[in-house]
Formats: C-alpha cells, sequence, structure tokens
C-alpha cells in the first residue's frame, strides 16, 4: 500500500515538473492575453493527448483493475472523467452538457469514444471562453465558486485523473503515454 502511495506521488511530481519546464521553455513574449483560460487550453491537447493513449493502452479485460478494493476500476476512472469534462466545460462555457450516458461497465470502445468526444466538446465549448467574466459565481458540484475555480478545478481533474490512469497503466507492466520514449 505505502509503494502505492509513493508511485502515485512520484507521478503527480513527474507531471507538475513537466508542466514547470514546459512553461519554462516558452520564451517571454509579453503579456499573455487572457492568462488562466490560455494556460487550460494550452493544457487541454497534452491531457487529451495521454488520457485518451492511456484509456486505449488498457487492455479491455483490464478496464475492472482496481489498484486496491476500495479503489475505483479503471473503467470507473474514464467514465467518471468523461462526465467531469462534460459538466466543467458545459459549466464554464455557458453551454449544455451533452447528454451521454455511459457506465464503467460499458466496453472499453464505447468509453474510449466517449472520452475523445469529452475532449472534443472541451475544445469546441471553451474555445471563445476568456478572462473577462472569471469572477462571475457558480455552482460546480457541492462547490460554490466562480467561473476561475471551476476552470482550475477542470485542470485539477485532468492532473488527477491521469495520473490515476497512469498509476493504474504502471501497476499492469504497461507504460503510459506521457512516459512513453519520444518519436
Amino acid at each position: 500500500m505505502k509503494n502505492l502511495g509513493w508511485a502515485a506521488v512520484c507521478l503527480g511530481l513527474a507531471l507538475a515538473s513537466e508542466s514547470a519546464q514546459a512553461q519554462q521553455a516558452a520564451p517571454a513574449s509579453g503579456p499573455v492575453a487572457n492568462p488562466v483560460t490560455t494556460m487550460i487550453k494550452s493544457q487541454l491537447p497534452r491531457f487529451e493527448k495521454n488520457m485518451v493513449g492511456a484509456a486505449e493502452l488498457m487492455p479491455p479485460d483490464k478496464y475492472s483493475f482496481k489498484a486496491t478494493p476500495e479503489s475505483t476500476s479503471f473503467g470507473h476512472m474514464v467514465a467518471h472523467s468523461l462526465q467531469a469534462n462534460n459538466h466543467l466545460c458545459a459549466l464554464i462555457s455557458g453551454g449544455t452538457a451533452p447528454d451521454v450516458k455511459l457506465a464503467d461497465t460499458d466496453s472499453k470502445d464505447k468509453l474510449v469514444a466517449g472520452l475523445k468526444d469529452s475532449f472534443a466538446y472541451c475544445t469546441t465549448a471553451l474555445a471563445n471562453v476568456d478572462d473577462s467574466k472569471l469572477s462571475d459565481p457558480m455552482t460546480a458540484g457541492p462547490f460554490q465558486t466562480s467561473r476561475a475555480g471551476a476552470l482550475i478545478l477542470l485542470s485539477d481533474e485532468w492532473f488527477d485523473h491521469y495520473a490515476a490512469l497512469a498509476t493504474n497503466l504502471r501497476l499492469n507492466g504497461i507504460l503510459p503515454p506521457s512516459a512513453q520514449p519520444k518519436k
């Protein structure tokens, strides 16, 4: 159990380090218009690639895999991720979330397709979102927050969910997308 905890901590630090390195590598070209939404939108393609890649790498018979009996299954994390994407991107953009009825027991193909669709929806939904309404109040699940808070929650969800997916892949002897050698 301790090893699993350390693996999750190490993966989280690696992801944070990768994000910090990417930010430091970008040339300083002056002030960024809409710095909050620009950052979230810049994270979206990387998490789409990594999370969809993780969902594609896990064999179908391992979608019921749980790291511990108390953990959620890999399939549950994929289903939860796509639902979180749809809900939060609709909330942030003021749109209506797609009506997707998928469960963790659905086939790998359906869950992967749903996850891909949720990232496509987020890309479209967030396209016209800017920093002008960051202080607007909103309710994200049980939280009373602002649009800025919902954007931070969306980013947190991506980091958290990918860490869980990557940890489950590693526990099954599969190298996660972010650890794959560069091609």
